[in-house]
């Protein structure tokens, strides 16, 4: 018998302002890094005021991990030190790795709705320096699968017997994005041992067919105790969320804003390598 994975932690974010001053949620982040290793960070985003965003990332480094923008709805015009520059639009990902070194800037246009997440992604210790690389995913190329209830967009892993969009490099995560049916319920097997956690953007979902009482609000983050299987039932409307998984790292962290290394060594040659000059290692 599958081992269902149950609730093991519920993070409902707090607003914050980033950037050139972007309204968002930040929704895990510095402190919950050992709970969710490999993933690092998870911004959400949801406006319909342009106001709110409009004011964007402007130039700003990199280094050490791979950075997942992911938007349902809205415009977001991007630029990087590599020479890519184009735009994120309705059901299209960026999925950029920072490796050794990148800048780029990221600046949300006025849209009927701002409605996405961007979520950082740990690179492991023998890849912190590796070569820049961006990942541009468009809405085309994104396999959506429809069950019953449901229809699954595979932004990164496999979905029933379907490859997503984009295959990590480094880390072999995986990243759905759900619609899902008021009172369907839907289910995904998976290696007991990643880490998974879903954000639901819209909705409420019930996570035990056991105890369907339990029931978690729209614009939180929920993480999952080892199992074998994810079940999820949209509770009394329709539900929206994404899903990511992937192996855990186990190793140390030094964070520093926009760079995330091992050690304090690394962080602080990192910072020197900013102010001489020297950040970028390649292109």
């Amino acid at each position: 018998m599958e081992t269902l994975r149950k609730v093991k932690k519920i993070n409902r974010g707090r607003p914050a302002v980033d950037g050139a001053g972007v309204k968002l949620v930040r929704v895990i982040g510095y402190h919950d890094t050992a709970d969710y290793d490999p993933f690092l960070m998870l911004d959400a985003f949801d406006s319909k005021n342009p106001d709110d965003y409009t004011k964007g990332f402007p130039w700003h480094p990199h280094r050490g991990i791979e950075t997942i923008t992911y938007l349902i709805q809205g415009d977001i015009e991007h630029g990087d030190s590599l020479g890519n520059s184009g735009s994120i639009l309705d059901g299209e990902c960026q999925w950029m790795t920072a490796g050794s070194g990148i800048i780029h800037q990221e600046m949300p246009q006025a849209s009927p709705r701002m409605l996405g997440a961007q979520i950082w992604l740990n690179l492991p210790a023998k890849d912190k320096m590796t070569a820049p690389r961006y990942g541009d995913i468009k809405a085309a190329d994104v396999p959506r699968i429809e069950t019953e209830g449901a229809v699954v967009g595979v932004i990164a892993g496999e979905y029933q017997g379907r490859q997503g969009a984009f295959t990590g490099k480094f880390i072999q995560a995986t990243y759905l994005d759900v619609a899902l049916q008021a009172g369907q319920a839907w289910s995904l097997d998976g290696d007991p041992d990643e880490t998974l956690f879903v954000y639901l953007f819209s909705g409420r979902a019930s996570f035990d067919p056991n105890d369907p009482g339990q029931v978690v609000d729209e614009k939180q983050a929920v993480l999952f105790d080892a199992g074998e299987r994810f079940w999820v039932r949209a509770a009394g409307q329709d539900l929206r969320f994404i899903l990511l998984s992937a192996p855990p790292l186990h190793e140390p962290i030094a964070w520093g804003g926009p760079i995330v290394m091992n050690t304090k060594a690394e962080l602080d040659q990192a910072f020197r390598d900013l102010d001489n000059g020297t950040f970028l290692k390649q292109g």
